[in-house]
């Protein structure tokens, strides 16, 4: 064996047993903490609480004269026979075809007696708008504009075949 191939054995061997040295350290304290935890009494477990059995309810609307969970409780909610409904023989507005996330309000102007909201579209281009005019994808009638916001009332499906008015607004943005 050559002389490096000893020195290199030895120093691996040296190193061996400080790492067994390390691993041999004194455990008494955790022994004691141990034992002393196991010498406590134990505490008492809460009993479980007392289940109470399900009260069945059968739903009978005829007797009991209570509304159906199957229908909506909205005022507004029209069915299909009548009531709010956008009219499908309004000629359209340049405006409608955008949806209102996508309209900005730029200002007012002010010509003689008529002020109006500028709308700005996505492609930049700036409208003028009226009370009674329509904007957005959903039947928004313009009911109002001031000098911080045009508002709307828009006419929307309920889900179940008829329609809701819902106020909406476009504010001005920066």
């Amino acid at each position: 064996m050559s002389a490096a191939l000893i020195l290199r054995n030895c120093v691996l061997a040296a190193f061996a047993m400080t790492g067994l040295v390390a691993c041999s350290g004194d455990s008494g304290d955790l022994d004691a903490y141990i034992n002393q935890i196991k010498a406590k009494p134990g505490g008492r477990i809460e009993p479980l609480p007392e289940i109470t059995p399900y009260e069945v309810f059968t739903y009978n609307a005829d007797i009991e004269n209570i509304r159906s969970p199957f229908m909506p409780d909205t005022p507004q909610a029209t069915g299909p026979a009548g009531g709010t409904r956008p009219d499908p023989d309004r000629p359209r507005e340049h405006l409608e075809q955008y949806s209102l996330d996508t309209l900005r309000m730029v200002g007012t102007m002010d010509l003689g007696d008529t002020e109006y909201g500028l709308v700005q579209t996505a492609d930049g281009l700036i409208h003028r708008v009226l009370p009674g005019n329509y904007m957005g994808q959903n039947d928004g009638h313009i009911v109002d504009i001031d000098e911080s916001k045009i508002s709307l009332v828009e006419i929307i499906s309920d889900g179940i075949g008829g329609y809701v008015e819902r106020d909406a607004v476009v504010s001005l943005s920066d």
